[in-house]
């Protein structure tokens, strides 16, 4: 039996060209949290005049280990929130507030002491304050 290279829809192989993709590459940068504001926001003002809020968010994964009991793992994410942002943020954000955001991951780099520093932060698009 001969297979075919062909993808219907991402799927297994079947053929039969797909009428919603096109072979191209497709890629996404999304990102979706919901946790706790865990550091005390700080606040930049670039001299281009834009500004910018930083904070951690924690998020909690529940799973269950070898002997069936229920273990906790936290995740500390760096958050990066420009724009009206900037003003909720100002208004009503501190620590331990829950928010659920949505945004992309970005990747910047600096230099200090002629050594490069790589970043990864989550970039706000979206911000919706729970508690």
């Amino acid at each position: 039996m001969q297979r075919s290279n062909q993808t219907l829809n991402g799927g297994v192989g079947t053929g039969v060209n797909s009428i919603f993709f096109d072979k191209r590459e497709m890629s996404t940068n999304h990102v979706n949290l919901i946790g706790r504001i865990t550091s005390e926001l700080r606040y930049y003002e670039h001299p281009s005049g834009r500004r910018v809020a930083q904070f951690t968010l924690s998020t909690r994964e529940s799973y269950l280990d070898e002997n069936g009991g229920t273990k906790v793992k936290r995740h500390w994410h760096r958050i990066a929130a420009w724009g009206r942002w900037v003003k909720v943020l100002e208004e009503f954000g501190k620590v331990n507030l829950q928010v659920a955001l949505e945004g992309k991951l970005i990747t910047r780099f600096y230099f200090r002491d002629g050594v490069k520093h790589f970043i990864s932060e989550v970039e706000v698009n979206d911000l919706v304050i729970m508690s």
